[in-house]
């Protein structure tokens, strides 16, 4: 099965995720089949903090993969401050 969940860069006490879709077989920073987006937890001042690929993870979801809590989380978050940000404009 394909799953959509984080893989961790970055350095130690400084994380940096990858949004990837990966077999859930593989290991957590091993194989992945895309990258989808980033995460990055620590973002300070005008840094990005999230990024998606939008398109992709519908593609993957309407494929069947399954996201994992943590990224279910993310991609309520982003599409909400997409509506937000749209409702400001």
């Amino acid at each position: 099965m394909v799953r959509i969940r984080l893989s961790r860069a970055g350095a130690k006490d400084n994380p940096f995720y990858h949004i990837v879709a990966a077999d859930s077989r593989s290991r957590r920073d091993g194989r992945y089949i895309e990258r989808l987006g980033f995460f990055n937890p620590a973002a300070r001042g005008g840094e990005e903090r999230l990024r998606l690929n939008d398109e992709r993870i519908v593609y993957w979801k309407s494929h069947g993969a399954q996201t994992s809590d943590r990224v279910a989380q993310l991609i309520k978050q982003n599409a909400k401050a997409k509506k937000v940000s749209a409702a400001a404009e």
